[in-house]
């Protein structure tokens, strides 16, 4: 006959005698820093999805209308226009960023005299504010008085003033270019960083081996630097991607739709016509796309090989 046990396990009953500060440290060090990401990034991302899924003017209309928002924007040829020349824009000034960045970051990487001075001046374009780098460019760029017409008209490249930021064949390509100018010093101080802790013992080694210097850098030092490399990446488009304050300053979206990047629209559909609903629903669509780019990466980009 077989005999039923039942094994207890002693529960130790809660003693506030145990709680200690060194007990409660952490989370003190913790509490902060989560209390700060809760507010200002968890607690606006669900509020904005929340609104999405109503018309409202945020203050005494809250009409539920489900998924009205997000069908809207999907049908609306505009919308996708815009999300085409963002992705066009972000590629382009990605792509640039990290061409130039990676190149100067190499040749700061030496060891020469006067290297420093350098690395200080070509950082700059990142530590200036975007309104300051906008609005400069917006002056240079003027068609009456312009430094950039002045300057090409007395070198006899052109015989008129251009209207750089007003015209359809110019606009994207000044806009673009000054993205460029303005976010290459963060891939470059990146790279910059991962190049100096790779080891010297890696160059001997493939200089033993009979490989040249391209094949070095492009075999053994860019795999070696791949998790910096995904990281810039990942943190370059996303922060291109939803980019506002350059575009808006310059253009204004113009002309017409040329630069009208996404970010524009939510900002129109926000405070010119007072859809919020709408915004919030653009404003999830984006968030999910740079979700869907940054594992994207992640995938094709990993480094476990």
């Amino acid at each position: 006959m077989k005999r039923n046990s039942k094994v207890g396990i002693a529960k130790k009953p809660f003693d506030t005698k145990t709680i200690s500060l060194r007990n409660i440290t952490p989370y003190l060090f913790i509490g902060p820093a989560l209390i700060a990401l809760v507010a200002l990034v968890v607690y606006p991302l669900l509020y904005g999805f929340y609104i999405s899924f109503f018309k409202t003017n945020l203050g005494n209309r809250w009409d539920f209308v489900w998924l009205k928002n997000y069908l809207d924007i999907f049908s609306d040829k505009t919308f996708v226009t815009q999300v085409w020349i963002t992705l066009k824009f972000t590629a382009i000034v990605v792509v640039a960023h990290f061409i130039i960045g990676t190149f100067l970051a190499v040749v700061l990487n030496q060891k020469r005299k006067g290297i420093t001075f350098f690395r200080t001046i070509l950082v700059l374009p990142w530590l200036f504010p975007e309104v300051v780098v906008a609005l400069i460019f917006k002056w240079i760029m003027n068609p009456l008085y312009g430094l950039l017409n002045n300057a090409l008209l007395e070198l006899g490249l052109i015989t008129e003033n251009i209207s750089w930021l007003g015209s359809t064949k110019f606009a994207f390509v000044s806009v673009v270019a000054v993205a460029i100018w303005k976010g290459y010093p963060l891939v470059m101080v990146n790279v910059l960083a991962a190049l100096q802790s790779v080891s010297e013992d890696i160059y001997e080694a493939a200089k033993v081996d009979g490989a040249n210097k391209i094949q070095t850098f492009f075999k053994i030092v860019l795999p070696s630097i791949k998790p910096v490399l995904t990281t810039t990446l990942i943190l370059d488009t996303v922060w291109w991607f939803k980019h506002y304050t350059i575009v808006w300053l310059l253009t204004n979206g113009g002309p017409g739709s040329d630069t009208s990047i996404i970010s524009i629209e939510i900002y129109k559909q926000s405070f010119n016509y007072f859809s919020f609903g709408k915004a919030a629903a653009m404003s999830v669509v984006v968030f999910f796309i740079c979700l869907i780019i940054s594992k994207l990466y992640r995938r094709f980009l990993d480094n476990e090989d």
